[in-house]
């Protein structure tokens, strides 16, 4: 595990050079690009900055293929914040990639246990996930991998906790009653099954869940401590989200005095 604490700006400018390296080299090979998407607020920036070089640089997403952690169950089709519309908004129609080529769990399936499984057929129907993008609650939770989830969960129904809606009910106009009580997510298997695994943090109000990720014990109270047990794993954090961690010097001098070639 690789922890980059930095500007906000910076992390989503690494980030979005993770990506590029990604879809560029698909590009080059005639391999078959696929990247994992998550929403909230964490990944705007990173999202904004791919939609800039795909203006301003030629950045293009075509032939990517692009799988969403998580949905909400029972929003309407056309509800602003079904996470497939979030998705739509803040990304795919602003660069060139296929609506078509952008998958997530289908919370208005009448059969929730078998949509669950065809998600997770899909995912290994493309070969995996190259790279996915991830934030992180302040409960710890990973997608909505809420704590006392099983570290060898597969996509699944789940219900979500009151923090959490709390949390999400400012996209809802602050109505705590409209935030869904349940949802469809990856497990965190699904997750670690991804090779390389980007996570973004800013804030002060996630600096304790980025203390428990980065220095804790693996445990089911902090699901994102599975990650720890991830081969490829980048904690990138500003830093207020990093003023827990104890080792944070090293980890400053770490990235310093890492090759240039070597990216994250």
């Amino acid at each position: 595990m690789e922890v980059v604490i930095a500007p906000a700006d910076r992390l989503a400018r690494l980030a979005a050079d993770v990506v590029e390296r990604l879809v560029r080299a698909g590009a080059t090979e005639g391999g078959h690009a696929v990247l994992g998407l998550a929403t909230g607020s964490t990944p705007l920036a990173v999202y904004d900055e791919l939609a800039r070089r795909h203006v301003e640089d030629g950045l293009s997403f075509a032939g990517v293929e692009a799988f969403m952690l998580d949905e909400y169950v029972g929003l309407a089709a056309d509800h602003p914040e079904r996470y497939r519309n979030v998705i739509e908004r803040e990304l795919v129609a602003r660069v060139d990639l296929d609506p078509a080529d952008v998958h997530g769990p289908d919370g208005l399936a009448p059969d929730l246990p078998a949509a669950c499984a065809a998600y997770e057929a899909a995912i290994l129907e493309a070969g995996g996930v190259d790279v996915q993008i991830l934030g992180i609650g302040t409960d710890g939770h990973v997608a909505f991998n809420e704590p006392g989830s099983s570290l060898a969960s597969r996509t699944r129904l789940k219900t979500l906790t009151h923090g959490t809606r709390v949390d999400n009910a400012r996209f809802f106009g602050g109505d705590l009653d409209a935030v869904p009580l349940h949802c469809l997510t990856q497990g965190l298997a699904t997750i670690m099954q991804a090779r390389h695994l980007v996570l973004l943090a800013t804030g002060r109000g996630k600096a304790e869940a980025v203390h428990q990720l980065v220095e804790g014990p693996v445990s089911a109270l902090w699901p994102a401590t599975v990650l720890q047990l991830h081969p490829h794993v980048s904690v990138l954090v500003d830093d207020d989200a990093a003023c827990r961690l104890q080792l944070a010097g090293f980890y400053r001098e770490a990235y310093a005095a890492k090759p240039t070639w070597q990216g994250l």
